[in-house]
């Protein structure tokens, strides 16, 4: 998890209402650098917990309250509807780390204990070539084919891919410079062979300043949900991320080095890509074991 360099509460925090107190914290959260949609995800994970507590200063805020709200979580799940103990798990953590930071700004933390991850956490999986062959060749339409191509060849976000304009690509450099990144910094990625030929079908349709994918976030997970029970695919494997999982680990397999895939990930943290080494590691397990299983 990214570690954000915080400002300062402001002084006599102690005596605003918890809800004051958030909305100074969210501020300083936004001023340090965060997306809006960590922001976002903040805000729900301690207004969870501020509700649960029904304290109305700061000051009476404490460990206890931290302690009793995750101990309930943990029983009783959250107020979202029924969902499965390891979802209720994998929120509590994230929600956990979000409220620690919270106190910990307030300094009403005191000694919290350690959030650690929940035991289990099922990892992204990634598609095998032949499922992203499949993926292409269901493809109704040329936004299809981008949608696939764009995601497979560069490894962009699902908000990234969404925010890229007809401006944003440099058709001679194969380049596309991504300005809505999560961080808030701007980087550049590259394309293949296989987006240059649908960005060249594609791109004359259009309009100056136009963006590539003029659809909603839910419009593309529904769109490739509906792509892959075409391709005889699960719709639940195929997703904006398991693309980019496939993504780093082909630019792994194929000689790419860490610091190198961090940079086109736009990971600030090299731990984050790291963890693509384990899908690689079990890729070359799974043709070990083919290679040998005949001599057993």
């Amino acid at each position: 998890m990214v570690r954000f360099e915080l400002q300062p509460p402001p002084e006599g925090v102690e005596d605003l209402s918890v809800w004051e107190a958030l909305e100074e914290f969210l501020l300083a959260l936004t001023a340090s650098g965060a997306s809006d949609k960590t922001v976002k995800a903040y805000r729900a994970g301690i207004t969870d917990f501020l509700r649960f507590t029904g304290k109305e200063l700061v000051r009476e805020l404490g460990i206890r309250d931290y302690t009793r709200w995750r101990l309930e979580r943990l029983r009783k799940g959250f107020a979202r509807g029924s969902r499965s103990r390891r979802k209720v798990q994998a929120t509590l953590h994230y929600y956990s780390l979000f409220v620690r930071s919270f106190l910990q700004w307030l300094g009403r933390a005191g000694r919290l204990p350690a959030v650690s991850r929940p035991r289990g956490r099922p990892r992204v999986g990634t598609l095998s070539d032949r499922e992203v062959l499949k993926l292409l060749e269901a493809s109704r339409d040329v936004l299809d084919l981008l949608i696939v191509s764009l995601l497979f060849e560069t490894g962009l976000r699902a908000q990234e891919l969404l925010s890229i304009t007809k401006d944003d690509v440099d058709v001679e450099g194969r380049e596309i410079v991504v300005r809505n990144a999560k961080y808030g910094e701007e980087r550049v990625v590259f394309y293949g062979p296989l987006t240059e030929a649908v960005l060249k079908a594609y791109l004359p349709t259009v309009s100056e300043g136009g963006r590539l994918v003029p659809l909603s976030y839910s419009g593309l997970y529904k769109r490739l949900k509906s792509l892959a029970r075409r391709a005889g695919l699960d719709p639940g494997k195929v997703r904006p991320h398991v693309l980019r999982h496939t993504f780093a680990t082909e630019a792994l397999r194929r000689g790419m080095n860490l610091p190198a895939v961090q940079a086109i990930l736009g990971h600030r943290d090299i731990k984050t890509t790291q963890a693509y080494l384990h899908l690689l590691k079990e890729d070359l397990k799974r043709q070990y074991l083919r290679a040998f299983a005949a001599e057993a």
